[in-house]
């Protein structure tokens, strides 16, 4: 297939190449051009004119503003993609937008997946992401392939919006596990105790889990360098804390944990990975 990918950073440049691997004639564009250098791949002028060349694109940016300015706005996706084609949107982004851009794609009979990933750098550079799609069932069986070289899971949680959703979830569960390790490891240290060595007791026991893993390595490590910056999960904490005010459920905790992230954020951490987060609890 002629396959479209727009968002070639660290994690979408190694889910590109997966696709290209496969087989797909890959075609890019890039709002940095020097992000598509090294690329094997047709490069276009604008979203546009990429997706008049695709039957398939997939899109892997940062906020809801920047996809739906790549979709619909000046020389986007819209008045480029012909009916019945696909545009898979692997960002994080709020729910509403997803709607949003979904309705306004549709009017033109393009099909919109909504379809976050969870797994980070690591996984997507071993394609063994977990993707939660929203949007229509066929459509997703339709590019299913073409997910297959992505990712492990892939799950069909509902219409479209339902995939950010999901994501959301996933956000919450995760940024408010690693602030859980960092405050472990914070009492570990102040009660005078090898982190290293509580970590790895934990990590025998129910407390046991890939954040306990990776980023309690991270903290006993000191090694702060990003694997996902933490300004992203902030972000992610805004479009969560905004979903939760719009369907008025209470999240005690995400809130909680989103002060720390503004905290992480105030103190200037925002380009290092997550773990920092034991940082702040180190200079409060």
């Amino acid at each position: 297939m002629k396959v479209g990918f727009i968002g070639l950073g660290v994690m979408g440049r190694p889910m590109a190449r997966h696709l290209q691997a496969a087989g797909h004639a890959l075609h890019v564009w890039a709002r940095r051009p020097a992000s598509a250098e090294g690329l094997d791949a047709v490069v276009h002028a604008t979203p546009a004119a990429l997706g008049a060349a695709c039957e398939v694109v997939f899109t892997m940016i940062t906020s809801s503003a920047d996809v739906e300015a790549v979709a619909l706005g000046a020389d986007g996706l819209v008045y480029g993609m012909a009916p019945g084609a696909v545009l898979v949107d692997c960002s994080t982004i709020a729910p509403d937008a997803a709607r949003r851009i979904a309705g306004k794609l549709g009017e033109k009979g393009v099909h919109m997946l909504d379809a976050p990933v969870s797994g980070g750098v690591q996984g997507a550079a071993d394609a063994t992401l977990a993707i939660m799609a929203g949007g229509e069932a066929a459509v997703l069986e339709q590019v299913r392939p073409l997910l297959e070289k992505l990712g492990r899971r892939i799950v069909h949680v509902g219409p479209n919006g339902a995939g950010q959703v999901a994501k959301a979830c996933n956000q919450m569960i995760m940024v408010a596990a690693i602030e859980a390790v960092a405050e472990a490891m914070r009492l570990a240290a102040a009660a005078g105790v090898d982190c290293a060595r509580v970590q790895q007791a934990l990590a025998g026991g129910s407390a046991g889990s890939r954040v306990l893993e990776v980023m309690g390595r991270r903290m006993v490590e000191r090694d702060f360098a990003a694997g996902i910056e933490a300004r992203l999960h902030h972000k992610d904490f805004g479009l969560v804390l905004e979903a939760a005010r719009q369907s008025g459920v209470p999240v005690a905790l995400t809130a909680a944990v989103g002060q720390q992230l503004n905290a992480l954020m105030a103190m200037g951490f925002g380009r290092d990975d997550t773990a920092s987060l034991l940082r702040v609890l180190e200079r409060q």
